[in-house]
């Protein structure tokens, strides 16, 4: 049978604790035992459905994280205080001093800092390959590498992981596959693609209302149970730990996913379409140019689309600079980093979510001053918002009149 990712959504019921449709939410940092035994069991691991210390878990959390292993198709999950609040406990716990990953050239500006800068002080090191091609991935690994690590669509420059294929040199060079899944939920399942382990940025399309971060950490109960040890989990340990307060809110959010994924999905889909035939340099793996349309369509679940991320080329930063500023201007979304806002969201990630990869990289992978990178909101009328984002275009003679 298909995955179906939103029907295991909607079949997790909870009920609170007098018996509200929402679960109550666990507003308290400690928690008490009735017996010192109790306690010393749960230090050790052996007390199911106890709980000693929210840093390590709480009922909020708990309820939050097997929604998201629900989705995910995991075993369980672990939320976290940030998307980076997920993803380097991950790489933290799978690797040690003098050992190796590869990575993705393009991914989060934040994930590419830390493998660059930050792990090679922990004697990690990174390389950093074009994913989309499996002999250069393979070409890479050495007998130190011990993870594979890549985004499903890439931020920004939206490339699309062969995950399957991907799987099979993890499991052939016995390597953990890490896959941020942030840019499509819903749409690709990666774990049913043979990853080991996926993340999300909750900030983003899961929460969909940019007025919190947080992050997930989706994998088997065996390596959930490892980041959570109190003696040399690397979540525990860090401290990452998500506010019961905004679990109860991303919990909330996570219920109305599946329909704005959809909208999200059509409305790029209908701009994409529209700026390609434009004329304009336009990347969106639901196009047939994109170079892995194919592959998205061999992945992907039934009725999420291509996600809501697109970029378009305008040519220069200072073209790109002046387009953003007006149609904010005229309220057709924020100049503003982050995804999956109702409201659409444009910034040029060679200057913003990008910008700490050095300009010889960004150039080398294709990251051009020009890139306008897309969140696409949930508008309801797609139609006006192209007619206003063409007009923009036209005023500032990045696209001529005639043209269009």
């Amino acid at each position: 049978m298909k995955f179906k990712p939103a029907n295991n959504i909607q079949d997790l019921q909870y009920f609170g604790e007098f018996g509200g449709v929402n679960p109550s939410i666990s507003d308290s940092s400690t928690y008490t035992f009735l017996s010192a035994k109790t306690m010393f069991d749960t230090f050790e691991g052996n007390a199911d459905g106890c709980y000693l210390y929210s840093r390590h878990s709480s009922p909020s959390n708990l309820y939050l994280g097997e929604a998201l292993a629900a989705m995910e198709g995991t075993e369980t999950a672990t939320v976290t205080a940030s998307g980076m609040g997920a993803i380097t406990p991950v790489l933290l716990q799978l690797c040690a001093s003098g050992e190796h990953i590869i990575s993705s050239r393009t991914i989060y500006g934040g994930t590419y800092a830390f493998l660059k800068n930050f792990a090679p002080r922990l004697g990690i090191d990174t390389s950093f390959v074009d994913i989309t091609k499996l002999k250069t991935v393979e070409a890479a690994i050495t007998p130190k590498t011990k993870v594979l690590y890549c985004e499903s669509i890439s931020n920004p420059l939206l490339e699309v992981a062969d995950i399957e294929g991907l799987a099979e040199l993890a499991k052939k060079h016995n390597l953990q596959l890490v896959v941020d899944n942030t840019f499509s939920p819903l749409s690709i399942s990666p774990v049913k693609l043979g990853a080991d382990v996926v993340i999300h940025s909750l900030t983003k399309f899961i929460n969909g209302s940019s007025d919190t971060v947080g992050g997930v950490v989706c994998g088997t109960q065996e390596f959930i149970d490892q980041l959570r040890n109190v003696n040399d989990g690397a979540a525990m340990l860090l401290g990452s730990t998500m506010d019961s307060l905004r679990s109860a809110s991303v919990l909330k959010n996570l219920r109305t996913l599946h329909i704005r994924m959809q909208q999200h999905s059509q409305n790029a889909t209908y701009l994409a379409e529209k700026f390609e035939k434009d004329g304009l340099t336009t990347v969106y793996p639901g196009l047939a140019s994109h170079p892995s349309h194919e592959l998205f369509k061999s992945m992907m679940n039934e009725k999420y689309g291509f996600g809501g991320m697109l970029t378009v080329d305008v040519g220069t930063l200072d073209k790109a600079n002046a387009l953003m500023e007006l149609m904010q201007e005229r309220n057709l979304g924020y100049l503003a980093v982050s995804l999956g806002f109702y409201k659409t969201l444009f910034s040029a990630p060679g200057s913003s979510t990008s910008s700490e990869i050095p300009e010889d990289e960004q150039e080398a992978m294709g990251l051009s001053d020009g890139l306008i990178r897309f969140s696409i909101g949930l508008d309801a009328d797609i139609e006006r918002t192209y007619e206003m984002m063409k007009a923009c275009m036209i005023e500032l003679n990045i696209l001529e009149a005639e043209m269009v």
